[in-house]
């Protein structure tokens, strides 16, 4: 895969992750061990909640989403490093669901004060398999140039 350094990027430049399938099992180990609210445990608890059903916790969802920027979806050349960001959840991601992120580049902005740098606002969107937004992700990410020959 091509990485891309802070030169190489510009606005309204797209990326496309490979594809998860969530399941029961995933949903409910993850939410055991880092989110253990009833919604994401039991089918039963989880009809009388807002989620009307069983539903991934946010978080299980954007470490999916990293993983699949990592793996396949958005090849900065030394890794996505943060640097803030907003997070929304507009639709819950549920047992069998395959997910997938298509990042966009919204902006660049080059460092004044470290000129082996740049920001770089990135948005992830993390869909299913019938195209239903699950996560935004508007990300500000440090991105390095390419090192001198």
């Amino acid at each position: 895969m091509t990485k891309f350094y802070l030169e190489d990027l510009h606005a309204g430049q797209t990326f496309l992750s490979g594809s998860h399938e969530l399941d029961e099992q995933q949903i409910k180990a993850f939410a055991s061990a880092f989110d253990p609210q009833p919604f994401h445990l039991d089918h039963e608890a989880a009809k009388d909640t807002l989620f009307g059903g069983l539903a991934a916790s946010g978080w299980h969802t954007a470490a999916i989403t990293m993983r699949l920027n990592v793996e396949s979806g958005l090849p900065l050349a030394d890794g996505i490093i943060g640097a803030g960001g907003k997070i929304q959840w507009p639709a819950p991601t549920r047992p069998g669901d395959i997910l997938h992120v298509e990042s966009e580049v919204k902006e660049i902005v080059p460092s004044r004060s470290r000129p082996d740098r740049g920001i770089a606002t990135i948005v992830s969107r993390t869909l299913n398999q019938r195209g239903d937004v699950l996560q935004i992700l508007t990300a500000k990410l440090v991105v390095y140039r390419r090192p001198a020959a």
